[in-house]
């Protein structure tokens, strides 16, 4: 019998279905047909939301009158239109990552030099969705900085896992997934730089795209990405994987500030023939301990994906096992000021007293961020050059893009095990590996979930295709999601 259990449930729209277990293109067809409000939906959302924010501390700043406001207008051009150049999200009510500029909103990023900081305007990809049509109901939880796994910072507190609120939701994006996990969101808008939409995703059992490099801009997040390679990028979490691919036809595309964004093109996944695939599964290993359940659930989908014809290969390259090494040293050689500089700006911090005080309550940082500024201060000081890191990393980029091609994906697991305890992903740094090497690779990936385990908590798989290959991704997952059951809301 197998560890992993699998859930199914129908995803068959019917005029019946709670507008909080449908899909984006669900809820666009029934507001079309003008059997369901906008108001009504943003409405059912904002109750939602109250209902299980207390939970969860998912969502820690509000717009809700002003969402009213525009589901108001967003009905009176549904009534007064031919349906047929309405706008793509007409009336979908979302919820934004805090990083994220969202004009009247806070925008502290959890760090405490920040707080009271107000966006005075949107960030791009915020002005892109709103002018799309969507409805944003607020702007949710984030780590300290953004850079850990867990999201809890001294200003907003700690978000829970709404499958078990005593472990973690996941970082950075954890607010977004614990929302949307609970139904409190049809989809939403979250960042990723080493694991930022598909950790969080794969603990709370949301499908969370992390969009090739390069694909949106992210001018306006903070903080800042300081690459011009592309390793963070900006994607949606939500309920579907049929959701992803008109969020980001909204998205994508040059914005003339982000030197990182180019334009290139989003092929459909319908285009996508399963048979066609050539299937790598990569079940991890190394370092990292991966749990039975997760190399379980990569068996399955590798299994499912062969019934319709994917042919699978063995996936070779050097230095696969060392993906958290060359993450780092890439993210170092790009940001030589490092992760000190986002959560105490000019000011410096002394990491060693800060450490001292924190046993007393008294430290202006929580646990995991001095961590990892004491660890960065000594990467710092070792005699590494990572001028050697970065020949290594495209001498792997080179060998996976010539395996994968245009028509090869890996399946992986998105971390070693489902979501831990509060505070115990402090007792497996490195297990981030599982999602980071995937950022310096500039790949496209797709978390898709799969089941549960014994405990109840989702577990899901990474689609994983070469750069600008997202609809490749998508298409796999698409599979994967109708075998098992794909995404059921929490919290029920």
């Amino acid at each position: 019998m197998h560890a992993l259990q699998i859930r199914k449930q129908s995803q068959v729209a019917s005029a019946s279905s709670s507008v909080l277990d449908a899909s984006v293109s669900e809820l666009q067809a029934r507001l079309r047909a003008r059997t369901l409000t906008a108001k009504e939906l943003v409405e059912a959302h904002i109750t939602r939301t109250l209902e299980v924010n207390p939970r969860l501390n998912a969502l820690v700043a509000d717009r809700f009158d002003a969402a009213r406001w525009e589901a108001v207008q967003a009905d009176a051009i549904y009534d007064s239109a031919d349906h047929t150049e309405l706008p793509p999200l007409l009336g979908i009510p979302c919820s934004i990552k805090e990083f994220l500029a969202l004009q009247g909103m806070p925008q502290t990023g959890g760090v405490l030099y920040r707080k009271g900081v107000v966006a005075a305007h949107d960030s791009t990809v915020v002005s892109r969705i709103r002018r799309a049509g969507a409805i944003p109901l607020g702007v949710t939880n984030v780590p300290e900085g953004g850079l850990w796994m867990e999201t809890h910072n001294l200003i907003w507190g700690r978000t829970n896992n709404p499958w078990d609120v005593s472990r973690t939701s996941g970082g950075s994006s954890g607010g977004e997934g614990a929302l949307v996990a609970a139904g409190g969101a049809p989809f939403g808008i979250g960042s990723d730089i080493g694991g930022s939409i598909r950790i969080p995703a794969a603990f709370c059992g949301t499908v969370g795209h992390k969009p090739s490099a390069g694909l949106i801009p992210n001018t306006g997040h903070f903080p800042a990405a300081k690459d011009s390679f592309g390793y963070m990028v900006i994607g949606p979490l939500c309920r579907r994987v049929d959701d992803v691919m008109p969020i980001l036809r909204v998205l994508a595309g040059p914005d003339d500030h982000d030197p990182a964004c180019q334009k290139m093109p989003l092929r459909d996944p319908e285009s996508v023939n399963i048979s066609s695939l050539r299937l790598f599964s990569w079940p991890g290993g190394g370092a990292v301990k991966v749990r039975p359940v997760m190399r379980e659930a990569v068996d399955l989908c590798a299994a499912a994906l062969r019934s319709e014809g994917a042919r699978e290969r063995v996936l070779s390259g050097h230095d696969l096992e060392n993906g958290f090494v060359l993450w780092i040293s890439a993210l170092q050689a790009a940001n030589p000021d490092g992760y000190e500089s986002v959560v105490a700006g000019d000011d410096g911090i002394p990491i060693l007293r800060e450490l001292l005080l924190y046993p007393f309550g008294r430290s202006r940082f929580v646990l995991p961020t001095l961590v990892t500024m004491l660890s960065e201060s000594i990467v710092r000081r070792l005699p590494i050059g990572f001028s050697s890191f970065l020949r290594r990393l495209d001498r792997l980029r080179e060998e996976l893009d010539a395996q994968l091609g245009d028509d090869g994906v890996i399946l992986h697991p998105p971390y070693s095990r489902p979501a831990p305890r509060h505070k115990l992903a402090l007792l497996t740094p490195f297990d981030a590996e599982c999602t980071a090497l995937f950022n310096v690779l500039g790949y496209a990936v797709t978390v898709v979930p799969v089941g549960f385990d014994e405990e109840g908590l989702p577990v899901s798989v990474q689609v994983i295709a070469r750069r600008g290959n997202d609809h490749l991704t998508l298409a796999a997952a698409r599979v994967i999601e109708r075998q098992f059951g794909g995404w059921r809301r929490a919290m029920r």
